[in-house]
């Protein structure tokens, strides 16, 4: 591959997420874009081509007019929790085609308060399935995660662990949400939501803005000096019978899940095993999520997680650091921006400059997961 056909990460931006009532979803996109063209010294006149996703805060070309009127090419993009790295994936596709050296990626949203509620129709499903309740996330969430920790033997501690390292982490972390540590007591005796998952073991809808410059290789090691390669970024959605978000099949036994086939996808194109991986983003919803994400993108066996959580394998200074900036437990999840928070915390890792825990020893390798509905998955592998 010419580097011409290698695709960098040479400038990344990002807001504190949470909610920020005195400024607009526009304002804090301008924010990161504006901070991601310092960090890779350059303006906005330089990119060639952009794509900015949102799930509910507006169309992101509308930037245009905070950022300047230069005529770029700009994209359009909702794709779920998916968003923000099919941002990525718009930007890289171009820059290989020779649309021109230098892209940007921009995610944002702001949410209101409560959890996510949608249309069952936006998702071809009839009213009947929104009267069964599991349009509710939290229901199909705790379902999903009930049958999983009896299928493998996990007890409910695990569940409490993950938020506990979740909550850990964002309080050393200046753009996490939650800035609380909290014990796993104190999770596991919090309001029950959708059992067996309570109040903490959930994230919260949120606010926030991410974005990434994207440079070509003969490009990149001019503009950084530590630019990070997107080695490999694959997508995947649900196959026939699988049980995802917002799509009603239950089936009796095993079945194999779009995170599956896009973490394979992922690895294989990279040329990298789930084991070379040195600091990882997980899609945490919830922490039944993560459990299950942790062995469905192969970074662990089905029943493995416990005894990982109670070693302290996951933690930033284990052997598998999981969610170093506290994921979406401790961040909340802005939908169009959570995809790029973690694209910005494993570049920042892996150039040794992490705004919260860094990982030790100088990590190599780095690898992201997104997971949403209505199964859909997306994962990257990203290296130095």
């Amino acid at each position: 591959m010419s580097p011409r056909d290698e695709v960098y990460v040479v400038g990344c931006g990002m807001t504190p997420f949470g909610r920020d009532e005195s400024v607009s979803a526009m304002e804090m996109a301008e924010r990161a874009v504006r901070e991601a063209l310092a960090d890779a010294g350059v303006a906005w006149h330089d990119i060639g081509l952009a794509a900015g996703g949102s799930d509910v805060s507006g169309k992101p070309d509308t930037l245009v007019g905070r950022l300047g009127l230069t005529g770029v090419p700009f994209v359009n993009v909702q794709n779920g929790c998916a968003t923000g790295a099919s941002t990525v994936l718009a930007v890289a596709d171009a820059l290989r085609a020779g649309e021109a050296p230098l892209g940007l990626a921009v995610g944002f949203d702001k949410h209101e308060r409560g959890a996510f509620h949608v249309s069952p129709a936006r998702y071809g499903l009839g009213d009947w399935y929104a009267e069964t309740g599991m349009m509710l996330t939290t229901q199909f969430f705790a379902l999903k995660t009930q049958r999983y920790l009896y299928e493998h033997g996990i007890s409910e501690r695990a569940l409490a662990l993950v938020a506990e390292r979740a909550f850990r982490n964002g309080s050393h972390h200046p753009l996490a949400w939650r800035r609380k540590p909290l014990t796993e007591r104190e999770i596991l005796d919090s309001a029950e939501v959708s059992p067996p998952l309570t109040q903490y073991m959930f994230c919260s809808p949120g606010q926030g803005a991410a974005a990434l410059v994207l440079a070509r290789g003969d490009r990149a090691f001019d503009l950084c000096e530590r630019p990070v390669k997107l080695a490999s970024l694959a997508f995947r959605t649900r196959r026939f019978g699988s049980f995802e978000v917002f799509s009603p099949w239950l089936p009796p036994g095993p079945h194999r899940s779009p995170s599956v086939d896009a973490a394979e996808a992922a690895f294989r194109t990279a040329g990298v095993r789930p084991a070379d991986v040195q600091v990882a983003q997980l899609q945490d919803t919830d922490s039944g999520s993560e459990l299950i994400h942790l062995a469905e993108t192969g970074l662990c066996g089905h029943g493995e997680q416990e005894e990982l959580l109670v070693g302290g394998a996951t933690d930033p200074t284990g052997r598998i650091p999981v969610n170093t900036d506290g994921g979406c437990l401790a961040g909340g999840e802005p939908v169009g921006a959570s995809g790029l928070r973690q694209f910005h915390e494993v570049v920042r890792q892996l150039q040794g400059r992490a705004p919260g825990p860094q990982v030790p020893g100088s990590p190599r390798v780095g690898f992201t997961h997104v997971y949403g509905a209505p199964g859909i998955s997306a994962c990257s592998v990203l290296t130095v």
